[in-house]
């Protein structure tokens, strides 16, 4: 029996496996192997190349091959998730998008990796559709197309048409039926046993742990992808975010069909209009790509700011521009689809988010980067002071541009900028929040949309109006945001005499410390070079003794040898050891 990657057989089920994977089923087991294979070989060549090398003083030549390298992983990866589709397909999606963990070699390579696959089967989708409905097709629907409308990794839509007595209560006939591939609940499961199992690898990992905490991404991967195989989750978003909207005529949404949804299938009304990106067909239709961009970005802004809860896959596919009955120029509407993938806004993240803007507005480079830390993204060990640097400059440079001005700019001065902007970050301890690395990914996807219908557009307009609401002191939150402000202020102004006096009596005592944690971080190298020189001695004067106890002791001379390993698994390797 093949597996469901198509590239190798079968073998027979092996418990081992089958424990640590949640399945019996030789397919599912095959497809977990192949999985752990690709992990267990590329954290084998991060471990002897990024390393084991680098302790024998190789340092530069694994350097030399290591943009390659990369490359040549993420390609491998980006086959193999092609191959297997399923979940695999999202995680090269989920892991191009995390520029705070990954290499942009990486990133880059996996931004490609489209969520298009084979389609499932007519008869699969049929009996998938009755045993969900528990009627037959034709009665359920009056009309099913059985080619796909679109066909994605987790599911794929058709078009349908409702039988006569429904549409006459909904007041529509047409629409769109997502059905989830049957058996891709299992394949989900098994790919997030991998994950989780690769995630508790990483987490050991001392070079990795520093920086990111593996397993909670993992987790937080697969939170998402759980609500997306769940169609009644989706559907209750899309009318959730219809309540959002529902006095905005610019905004509009699919009806949710109940009667011919459930937890696998969704039928929607069919919205299918101008694709947003389609810039020749809204001129045709007399609809202006400036007006659109415009809205897009309000539209956007006010489910973030306003609502607290936004659209967090807003790529063109998923976004239609729809005429209104009159036909005019000003007469449409922004028509969202594929809600399985929300954000949602704290209050604490909102409140995070409004000093952000604050500090972004005017240009600020203390407070942007003190906003960053309130929102969770900068751990606070982090020396900010090269960071503080950096977006200075930015600001200073490139503050306030448009798309259209930056596009003049001499590239080698972006790629520069970039590449020393980039080299900052990643030497800084931080990781995203779940929320802000959906925020991001949705104004980073409106941005390019925005900027293909309107090369002139800036987002730093469309910010301009929600930034001066809250200047103003604009909505009951922000006052409540406002008097925790007022509060912490004066809180830290009662206890100013009292921390003042206690830095006096510290100074005179001489218990005055100062913490620079790039020092620290040089100490702590140091540190870890002095544990290994020992490590390595006691090894090499292990083996020695060994070496020359062996001939005449071969059981204690032996004892040596093996004793050695310990102390020479430490000098080369990653692991932390206690």
């Amino acid at each position: 029996m093949p597996s469901p990657g198509g590239g190798e057989p079968s073998p027979s089920a092996d418990p081992a496996v089958a424990n640590r994977s949640g399945t019996t089923d030789p397919a599912l087991q095959a497809r977990y192997r192949r999985i752990m294979r690709f992990a267990a070989r590329a954290l084998a060549q991060a471990w002897w190349f990024e390393l084991v090398l680098p302790r024998f003083g190789l340092a530069r030549f694994a350097a030399r091959g290591r943009i390659r390298r990369l490359q040549r992983l993420a390609r491998r990866f980006h086959a193999l998730a092609a191959d297997l589709g399923g979940l695999m397909i999202k995680v090269g999606q989920f892991l191009s998008s995390r520029l705070d963990v990954l290499p942009p070699e990486i990133t880059r390579e996996l931004e490609g990796l489209q969520d298009e696959v084979a389609p499932e089967s007519f008869a699969r989708i049929v009996a998938q559709i009755e045993r969900e409905s528990g009627i037959p097709l034709d009665r359920a629907f009056a009309f099913f197309d059985p080619t796909p409308l679109a066909a994605a990794s987790l599911g794929q839509a058709h078009r349908a048409r409702l039988t006569p007595g429904i549409a006459a209560d909904l007041g529509f006939e047409e629409v769109v039926v997502k059905v989830l591939r049957p058996g891709i609940e299992q394949i989900v499961e098994v790919d997030l046993a991998a994950l989780r199992r690769v995630g508790r690898w990483l987490s050991r990992v001392r070079l990795v742990n520093r920086r990111t905490d593996a397993p909670a991404l993992v987790e937080e991967f697969a939170a998402t992808s759980l609500h997306e195989i769940d169609y009644v989750n989706e559907g209750v978003n899309v009318e959730r975010f219809a309540a959002d909207f529902a006095d905005d005529p610019r905004v509009g949404t699919p009806t949710v069909v109940w009667e011919r949804s459930t937890r696998r299938v969704l039928t929607l009304s069919d919205v299918t209009a101008i694709k947003i990106s389609d810039v020749a067909a809204l001129q045709a239709a007399g609809i202006d790509p400036n007006a659109v961009a415009a809205e897009l970005a309000r539209a956007t802004f006010e489910q973030i700011f306003v609502a607290g809860f936004f659209h967090a896959d807003p790529h063109p596919g998923n976004i239609f521009v729809t005429p209104g009955p009159s036909g005019g120029a000003d007469d449409w509407a922004l028509t969202f689809i594929d809600f399985g993938m929300m954000g949602e806004i704290t209050d604490e993240l909102r409140d995070g988010l409004r000093q952000f803007i604050f500090a972004v507005a005017a240009r600020d480079a203390r407070g942007w980067v003190a906003a960053t830390q309130r929102l969770g993204v900068l751990l606070p060990s982090a020396d900010t002071v090269e960071l503080e640097r950096a977006i200075t400059a930015l600001f200073d440079r490139f503050g306030g541009m448009g798309v259209a001005e930056l596009t003049r700019i001499d590239p080698r001065e972006l790629e520069a900028f970039a590449r020393q902007f980039s080299e900052v970050v990643r030497t800084l301890p931080f990781q995203l929040p779940e929320s802000f690395l959906l925020l991001i990914r949705t104004v980073s996807l409106i941005s390019g949309v925005t900027s293909a219908l309107n090369r002139d557009f800036n987002m730093w307009d469309a910010v301009d109006p929600f930034a001066r609401t809250l200047l103003n002191g604009g909505g009951a939150s922000t006052a409540r945001s406002l008097g925790r402000e007022a509060v912490a202020i004066a809180s830290a102004l009662a206890r100013l005499p009292q921390r003042v006096d206690a830095l006096a009596t510290r100074l005179d005592r001489g218990e005055l410390a100062i913490r620079s944690p790039e020092v620290e971080q040089r100490l702590r190298v140091i540190d870890g070079s002095v544990r290994r020189t020992t490590s390595a001695i006691l090894a090499a004067g292990l083996l020695v003794a060994g070496a020359i106890l062996r001939p005449g002791d071969e059981v204690l001379g032996t004892a040596l040898l093996v004793a050695a390993a310990l102390p020479g698994l430490h000098v080369v390797s990653p692991w932390r050891l206690r």
